[in-house]
């Protein structure tokens, strides 16, 4: 027994946020923009558009596809660092709107990782003889954002993405994942005000120290290592090589980090699922939602071999291997 994506969903709020627009807000431009993030535009949630609000239709999406009644769930997780509340979770506020009475929800912090490690959670609970599990990712990315930092504010986007899990006997499904983390690296991309360590304060607004904070430099390098070891590792796990890779879906982060981590395995361009140039880095949210493309658009055919890899924030990093 192991547990198969039965449907994907996903959801981008309607207002686009282009570079030129960002021209008009900080010091930036275009070129400099595409050149160093491969990025063109963004999605921005509406003022009375939520995390959970994303979710829900995204999760609507993927429910219909995997012809599952929300009733049916026994689960809900969102992966998300951009929840409506401290408390209660995101999930729980998903799973009311759903109409999901039986299901359990709660959410996962785990940044742009989320989703992989989401996913990990399902899969054990849907091996573990439940039947259906609800894996969200969702960001409103927009919320944490600085906007007259011009290093961080042209990277991020809001969007959302879910799949449905049910279980399997054949050869297809859920393979195997693979999670990672190390802490001494928690500094290179946080946000450092909000909560119990420095909580909300006057000092904490003027200083923007609720956004989002970046090394970049840093962070690039590690990312491409990480997301190497991560994908070789996978696919390792089976006796595969690069080769037997039809689809990576990778973290959409940055396209030079994606293209350098092509480069280095040895993956084609056209095996690598990207769309950061539509979306930005949307986080949690960014795995689902082009996984939610690349089945839609027939890049991801029955039988592909599709890989997954990620990196974020604590710092984490993780893979996952799928049969489709």
């Amino acid at each position: 027994m192991r547990s198969r994506i039965l449907g994907t969903g996903s959801y981008a709020p309607k207002q686009v946020l282009t570079n030129a627009d960002l021209e008009a807000m900080v010091e930036t431009s275009d070129s400099w923009i595409v050149e160093r993030t491969g990025i063109r535009e963004r999605r921005v949630a509406a003022p009375d558009e939520a995390c959970s609000d994303l979710g829900v239709l995204a999760a609507q999406q993927a429910l219909a596809d995997a012809n599952v009644q929300a009733a049916q769930l026994d689960l809900i997780l969102v992966a998300t660092c951009t929840g409506d509340f401290p408390l209660p979770s995101t999930a729980s506020l998903i799973q009311h709107r759903l109409g999901a009475g039986k299901a359990a929800a709660c959410d996962i912090s785990a940044a742009c990782c989320g989703f992989v490690y989401g996913l990990s959670v399902a899969d054990a609970f849907v091996r573990t003889g439940h039947r259906y599990v609800l894996v969200i990712g969702s960001e409103v990315m927009s919320s944490i954002t600085d906007w007259t930092d011009r290093n961080t504010c042209v990277l991020f986007g809001d969007g959302a993405g879910a799949v449905v899990l049910g279980p399997t006997e054949g050869e297809r499904g859920v393979l195997s994942l693979h999670l990672h983390a190390d802490g001494r690296f928690s500094d290179l991309i946080c946000v450092p005000g909000g909560g119990s360590s420095l909580t909300p304060s006057e000092r904490v607004l003027a200083e923007r120290l609720h956004c989002v904070k970046m090394r970049g430099n840093e962070t690039f390098k590690i990312a491409v290592k990480t997301m190497e070891e991560a994908i070789r590792e996978a696919v390792a796990a089976h006796g595969l090589g690069i080769d037997d890779i039809d689809c990576l879906v990778p973290h959409q982060a940055n396209v030079r980090i994606l293209r350098a981590v092509g480069q280095r395995i040895g993956l084609p361009p056209d095996r690598i699922m990207i769309n950061v140039d539509r979306y930005g880095n949307t986080s949690a949210a960014s795995i689902p939602l082009a996984l939610d493309e690349a089945a839609k658009n027939g890049t991801i055919r029955e039988e592909s071999l599709v890989v997954m890899a990620a990196f974020g924030a604590g710092l984490t990093w993780a893979s996952g291997v799928i049969r489709w």
